[in-house]
């Protein structure tokens, strides 16, 4: 298992130059079956992550690119009156896929962002009063531009707690550009450069239930739950992480663990996943103080 994970991870690597820790936070929010936020300018890769998570396990990809105008029927579905059959027929939208890619979501409006809202936490969708389900495995990675850029609406908290973990890529390394300048694998030609998978969706089912079967053991509950209890106490933080909060860092640790090839959870897997977990949950009232993740770990001991 930790070897195909490794193999996935060098895969991806070969199109996402100098990016391994961000690959691993990706490949580690699929294995806890959370959903992923990527937040960063336009022409960085994150598209290029998305196209080979989907490539190099196997997975059943689906972009929806958001737009102002984009409505709520083009992302679940709609039902089409079949004259053959003198009934309605459901065409089923992008939604149904494995991997589902929502490219610059602050794009489209808050009506059609919360079309994803009930798809990301209950893996299904309603449609005119039926229910269809999202087979698994089912997982989201969005994309947004920064909250300043022109054309943005804002996700709401709510939406935003839906994600597992939130993340950016940054600027390439000077020796990734040099690559990329040089005549390496561009980040655009890399979304059509299929990579050859190493795994395939029922191998990440089996993953995630062999991550969410990790072994946390009471010291390190002990430990999460300190984490926990200060955000709330904290005249820092404006509120504290929810349960729901609480239980997406245990289960990013128990990811990352697994990718480390261990059958059980350390501190230093908790403090790994901590930023991408928490830092979109959490709001400083001191905006000289840092991030949240920072300013727990900086108080919190092991």
């Amino acid at each position: 298992m930790a070897g195909a994970l490794d193999r996935a991870r060098r895969a991806i690597g070969q199109r996402l130059y100098d990016k391994d820790h961000a690959i691993r936070l990706a490949l580690a929010c699929l294995l806890a079956d959370g959903h992923l936020l990527i937040e960063d300018i336009p022409g960085v890769g994150k598209t290029t992550l998305a196209h080979g998570l989907a490539d190099a396990l196997g997975l059943a990809f689906s972009r929806i690119q958001f737009v102002s105008d984009l409505l709520p029927s083009d992302i679940l579905g709609v039902s089409v009156f079949d004259r053959n059959e003198a009934e309605f027929v459901f065409r089923p939208g992008p939604i149904f896929a494995e991997l589902v890619l929502a490219d610059e979501i602050n794009r489209a409006s808050p009506r059609t962002q919360s079309a994803l809202l009930e798809a990301m936490a209950e893996r299904q969708v309603t449609i005119e009063g039926v229910t269809h389900r999202l087979e698994a495995p089912f997982n989201v990675l969005a994309t947004q531009n920064p909250a300043d850029h022109s054309g943005t609406f804002n996700l709401p908290d709510s939406q935003l707690d839906r994600f597992l973990m939130r993340i950016d890529l940054g600027y390439p390394s000077r020796m990734a550009e040099r690559r990329l300048l040089a005549g390496g694998v561009s980040r655009v030609d890399a979304s059509h450069d299929r990579l050859a998978p190493v795994a395939g969706p029922n191998d990440l089912i089996a993953w995630q239930r062999a991550a969410a079967a990790t072994l946390v053991r009471d010291p390190l509950l002990d430990y999460l739950q300190a984490l926990i209890e200060h955000s709330r106490s904290a005249s820092a933080c404006e509120r504290g992480l929810s349960p729901r909060g609480g239980l997406a860092l245990r289960r990013a640790a128990q990811a990352w663990a697994l990718i480390d090839g261990r059958d059980h959870v350390l501190p230093e897997d908790v403090q790994a996943v901590l930023p991408a977990v928490v830092d979109h949950r959490l709001t400083l009232r001191e905006r000289d103080a840092g991030k949240p993740s920072a300013y727990l770990l900086a108080r919190v001991d092991v």
